[in-house]
């Protein structure tokens, strides 16, 4: 933003002001304030809110992810840019499902403010495969808020619920690609996390309990009454919780493999055959909580 010639975003003192914070990236952090605020004393109060640490991404109102600008309000998790490998292979898992197939059935889980789902679908639809269904599901009435923000424009729904119980019982066996970006921070690690993330990201994005994989393994579990036979799951998790997480999978029925063991991508695929039947009431049946 220039006022009177003079752009206030790049001025020394608002670029000391952020890194006397911790902001590592100062400059291109006062940039993206100075082009956001339309007015200096709305460029002042956003400065004064990522110097009281407030993520960048809040105080902006959207997070970069996928060469996308992805709304996030504040207390909703900010999607990681390590997870844009995950939205990758998922693309690619997608893309080669034969030309004039049904269209593919994505749904994003615990998907905070819906950017995965959103990336995804729109990453098939500059490849010209417009067809398929977008759904988003989130617990945290305020993602789910956010998330209808993002996922509407493009023709998709969000649910709000635990888990599975957030979706339409007719998806039960028809969905191509399931993105779960779960938790998987143990929870004696949370503490250990950057404050901006504990203070204002929801403890239920980040605590994946005793050993960080409670939610993964509930997803997995759960997820081949979903799937449709060849179809997908892809989730995230920490470095040293590859094995657990390969278990968790592979005790579900899924074919498991791994990608990019410095930031792993887990896949678990559906073998081909007849979808889980739903229990009663029209939803599989779901593990308990520990």
């Amino acid at each position: 933003m220039r006022i009177g010639g003079v752009s206030l975003a790049a001025s020394p003192e608002v670029v000391a002001r952020l890194r006397a914070a911790g902001c590592v990236f100062a400059d291109e952090e006062a940039a993206l304030l100075g082009e956001a605020a339309t007015s200096p004393a709305q460029l002042e109060a956003m400065v004064a809110r990522r110097v009281d640490g407030l993520p960048l991404e809040h105080v902006l109102g959207w997070a970069e992810f996928c060469g996308l600008r992805p709304a996030v309000e504040p207390g909703v998790f900010v999607p990681r840019r390590r997870t844009e490998a995950l939205v990758e292979e998922a693309a690619r898992l997608a893309l080669r499902r034969p030309v004039g197939a049904r269209g593919a059935v994505v749904v994003d889980l615990c998907c905070g403010s819906g950017a995965l789902g959103v990336a995804l679908v729109t990453t098939l639809r500059a490849a010209g495969r417009p067809e398929g269904a977008l759904h988003a599901g989130d617990v945290d009435p305020v993602a789910v808020r956010c998330a209808r923000r993002n996922v509407e424009p493009l023709g998709g729904q969000v649910h709000s619920g635990d888990l599975f119980t957030s979706l339409p019982p007719s998806l039960a066996g028809r969905i191509d690609v399931l993105l779960a970006n779960v938790p998987y921070v143990p929870t004696e690690a949370i503490a250990l996390l950057p404050p901006e993330a504990r203070r204002h990201e929801p403890r239920t994005a980040l605590d994946g309990g005793a050993d960080g994989l409670d939610l993964l393994r509930r997803v997995a579990s759960g997820a081949p009454a979903w799937l449709a036979p060849g179809g997908h799951l892809l989730v995230e998790c920490g470095q040293g919780q590859v094995p657990a997480a390969v278990q968790a999978l592979t005790a579900a029925g899924l074919q498991a493999r791994v990608l990019n063991t410095q930031s792993p991508v887990l896949v678990g695929t559906r073998a081909g055959g007849t979808p889980s039947l739903p229990s009663p009431g029209g939803r599989p049946s779901l593990p308990s909580l520990p």
